[in-house]
């Protein structure tokens, strides 16, 4: 009777139903971001008295964002910090804010995502993949290792895409390039040995990586806009209690908006200290910029008719887009004035 006592006692106990979370990320450890979800994963451990626990593989240890997918199916792993790109399979619209030259500047970025983050949360959510708010990666911007001043001369370059993307690469061959798939890990190799000689990256991206010490040019035009995310299996997620989810959830959203503004400050000293570091900027005009826009209403279209984005998306992004120029062509006519 007392054995089955002491029994009913270690089970009923907190540690007998503690949950660790195995999350992976290719960022480096010591990023500020990584601090910060460093410390809310202790917060977390801390607010459950230890029932949840994250161990966190960084430095692209599990593998690229495919491979944490992967390892994910069969339970190695139960979450990471990826790419949003990387979930276009669970969720095709999350690509939205991700389609080339829509975004005009940051303030139409602010307006949209106030008013369709919740949507891509949402649809994740559907297709068992827990989510917390958004961070902002920054806009991609094509950097190479020659100079790039036309569409005809940007179809000559050996680009790269993350290999098992296949969005990103029929968005590079609707302009006419041939794409490159390649591992994260193997992108550095890539531009030192010339198998790749562009990428379309945001600056934070090119520096935590080392990859801006092979390029030479970046062309001043926010081909996209690109985010990450930290994500949980939602079959993982709800194994623990309500009330533990419910901490997981508001620490998590709370750490993330942080890191969402964070990146944003980051994101401009980065584009800084690619030009201070002597990477060439390259100017487009407005008539170059016509071109380069029609090919990505056409790259857009195709995407649409092939059932890889929602035309509702699509409508919603393009009437806020809308809303957000009107109000700022609005605010600047009341300053003028």
């Amino acid at each position: 009777m007392l054995r089955i006592l002491l029994i009913c006692a270690l089970l009923a106990s907190p540690a007998a139903f503690a949950k660790t979370f195995k999350i992976a990320t290719i960022s480096p450890d010591g990023l500020s971001w990584m601090k910060k979800l460093r410390a809310g994963t202790k917060e977390i451990q801390e607010k459950t008295d230890g029932r949840i626990k994250f161990k966190i593989y960084p430095g692209g240890v599990q593998g690229d964002d495919f491979t944490v997918l992967r390892k994910m199916r069969i339970g190695q792993l139960q979450g990471g910090a990826v790419a949003a790109s990387t979930l276009t399979r669970f969720y095709p619209d999350l690509q939205i804010y991700n389609l080339p030259l829509k975004f005009w500047k940051l303030d139409e970025v602010d307006y949209v995502r106030a008013r369709m983050d919740q949507r891509i949360i949402d649809g994740l959510d559907k297709a068992g993949i827990v989510s917390f708010t958004l961070a902002e990666t920054g806009f991609a911007y094509v950097m190479s290792t020659k100079p790039v001043r036309s569409l005809d001369e940007l179809r000559n370059v050996k680009a790269w895409v993350p290999d098992g993307d296949p969005i990103s690469a029929q968005l590079i061959q609707s302009f006419g390039i041939s794409p490159i798939p390649l591992y994260v890990s193997d992108v550095l190799a890539g531009l030192q040995t010339g198998l790749i000689d562009a990428v379309a990256v945001p600056p934070i991206v090119a520096l935590a990586l080392q990859w801006h010490n092979q390029l030479k040019y970046m062309i001043n035009v926010p081909l996209v806009y690109i985010y990450s995310l930290m994500m949980l299996d939602k079959k993982a997620f709800e194994s623990i209690s309500p009330e533990d989810q419910k901490v997981v959830r508001t620490v998590m959203n709370r750490v993330f908006r942080e890191i969402d503004q964070d990146n944003r400050k980051d994101s401009r000293a980065a584009y800084k200290a690619l030009v201070d570091q002597g990477i060439k900027v390259i100017q487009f005009d407005s008539n170059q910029m016509v071109d380069w826009r029609e090919q990505a209403e056409d790259s857009i279209e195709g995407l649409v008719k092939s059932d890889q984005i929602s035309l509702e998306s699509l409508q919603l992004l393009n009437r806020y887009l809308a809303e957000a120029r009107e109000t700022g062509a609005a605010q600047q006519t009341t300053s003028s004035d």
